[in-house]
């Protein structure tokens, strides 16, 4: 019998044998059987192989810029790998639902070593890069932490490239911003990541000189870079960026115009912030609301939208932008020198149902200008119902307007709201509350928990809030909150199994403050 090689000539021949059919081609036999056909097909990919040129050798890359930054300890480099690998601690019950949840941890541990100063360690970067790949709430840190040398491995890996706009770089890479031929080097060559990290630093050091490096350049960018360099000067936002942002509200790009729109009201004394005062104050007085009848062409130059979404009124949706943007000052003396909350409290002349929309608006503006008194007003006493607010019932809104209150305000307004109304409604305005939570806000947010648990409740239905205890509660509380980990009899009318899944919610709970003081000790051990 021929050999396999021998029967099929070359490899075009192998190909037309296999797509015909070898019974087909030979007739059958065994000269024509599949299986001479699949060893024909091995000897000739040996010999394709073997008889390859190797290509010529790409230029090795340049190395990776140095970071200055230290490694963390060595403790704290493990605690690391331990939490990008997703493995439970070794300490646990045993139990998966009794275990902390590591890869809610990683936000924490990143955090905290950006705090501290340090990189990442260098054989942790690629691993580090994947986790940021899969979860965009880790990309600041993460990038932060991976610094030049994650920028370095994303320019040779495509699954990486998202570091190349959304990472800095760390700040070793970036020229000081007192070089001024170094700042204009990397603003004309650089990375969209680096260049918009080098408008922060100078931007920091001198906001005029950030105003002339964007100016430089700002007719050739792309509209989504555009964007993204007009929503860095949020921070230090101040009256030198009012002419800059007046010419962007003449952009081509829609987005680019809203943007400018925005900031320009977020400063009161602005121009486009008095027009829209005039308006507003056209629109709502003492007498009652009259919307706007139309939308003008000056009141599109300045941002207003003239479209609704579905299920809106024009005139509403027009009234509401006019408001929103007008700054709050000018209220004061429309209703005769009432103070914020005297002007909220006010009866709305009205049939249309003007009401709602007005103090939606006045709350958008609190947010937009971050004022407290304002702020305060819309949001009412805590202990009332929420649905009888003065500014809004949205829950979403009001953690919105939380955010303007100074920190321990804002513990205390949110520890009384869940000791009146429990903890059913209080997931979102927990969530802006500062990390670690306070004493108060703490032993609020405990003592609601043991309260659903004596009632029989699952913990399924707090889980949301649970999570954020692990994450949020003072790692001092572990102590105090053993006394909740014993597993106890079901009380009567309860759900069937309920307290020994309350105890291991707590067990959790306490194994993960105890896991968060462990991780913070490693970060600062020598």
């Amino acid at each position: 019998m021929e050999k396999p090689d021998e029967e099929y000539g070359d490899w075009e021949a192998l190909v037309a044998a296999a797509l015909l059919g070898t019974d087909r081609r030979r007739g059958g036999g065994p000269a024509g059987s599949p299986e001479t056909l699949l060893d024909a097909a091995a000897v000739h990919a040996v010999r394709r192989r073997a008889g390859l040129r190797p290509a010529e050798a790409a230029a090795r890359p340049d190395p990776a810029a140095r970071d200055p930054r230290p490694a963390p300890p060595d403790a704290a480099r493990r605690r690391l790998a331990q939490l990008l690998a997703g493995r439970t601690a070794g300490s646990g019950s045993g139990r998966r639902g009794a275990a902390p949840d590591l890869t809610e941890l990683l936000p924490q541990w990143l955090a905290a070593a950006g705090r501290h100063g340090y990189r990442a360690p260098a054989a942790l970067v690629p691993a580090l890069l994947d986790a940021a790949r899969a979860r965009t709430d880790l990309r600041p840190q993460a990038l932060a932490l991976a610094g030049s040398r994650g920028l370095w491995l994303a320019r040779l890996n495509p699954d990486w490239r998202f570091a190349l706009r959304g990472g800095t770089g760390g700040a070793g890479d970036l020229p000081a911003a007192t070089d001024p031929a170094g700042v204009a080097r990397l603003w004309q060559e650089g990375l969209f990541a680096e260049r918009v990290a080098l408008l922060g630093i100078v931007r920091a050091h001198e906001p005029a000189a950030a105003l002339r490096l964007l100016e430089s350049t700002w007719t050739t960018e792309r509209a989504e870079d555009r964007l993204m360099f007009l929503d860095s000067l949020r921070a230090g936002l101040s009256g030198a960026d009012e002419p800059f942002l007046e010419a962007a509200l003449g952009d081509r790009s829609r987005t680019v115009r809203a943007t400018a729109a925005e900031l320009l009201s977020a400063l009161p004394r602005s121009a486009l912030a008095a027009r829209m005062a005039k308006r507003a104050l056209a629109c709502v007085g003492p007498d009652g609301v009259v919307p706007p009848a139309e939308c003008d062409a000056g009141m599109l130059r300045d941002g207003v939208v003239s479209r609704p979404p579905a299920g809106r009124g024009e005139r509403a949706w027009w009234l509401g932008q006019l408001v929103e943007a007008a700054p709050l000052s000018c209220w004061a003396e429309r209703f005769g020198g009432r103070g914020p909350a005297e002007i909220v409290a006010l009866p709305v002349a009205s049939g249309e149902g003007w009401a709602e929309e007005l103090h939606a608006a006045w709350c958008r503006a609190a947010v937009r200008q971050r004022d407290a008194p304002w702020s305060r007003a819309l949001l009412g006493a805590p202990s009332a119902p929420p649905a009888a607010g003065p500014g809004t019932p949205s829950l979403a809104e009001r953690a919105k307007l939380l955010e303007t209150l100074p920190e321990a305000e804002r513990a205390s307004w949110v520890a009384e709201f869940i000791r009146a109304h429990g903890l059913s409604e209080a997931f979102q305005l927990l969530g802006v509350c500062v990390v670690p939570w306070t004493g108060t806000l703490g032993r609020a947010v405990v003592e609601a928990l043991d309260s659903a648990r004596e009632a029989g409740s699952y913990p399924w239905s707090f889980s949301g809030v649970m999570g954020l205890a692990e994450r949020c509660l003072d790692p001092a509380e572990a102590g105090p909150l053993e006394v909740l980990t014993a597993a106890a009899q079901d009380p009567p009318d309860a759900s069937p199994g309920a307290a020994a899944y309350w105890a291991e919610a707590f067990q959790r709970l306490t194994a993960t403050l105890r896991l968060r003081a462990t991780m913070l000790a490693e970060l600062t051990s020598a």
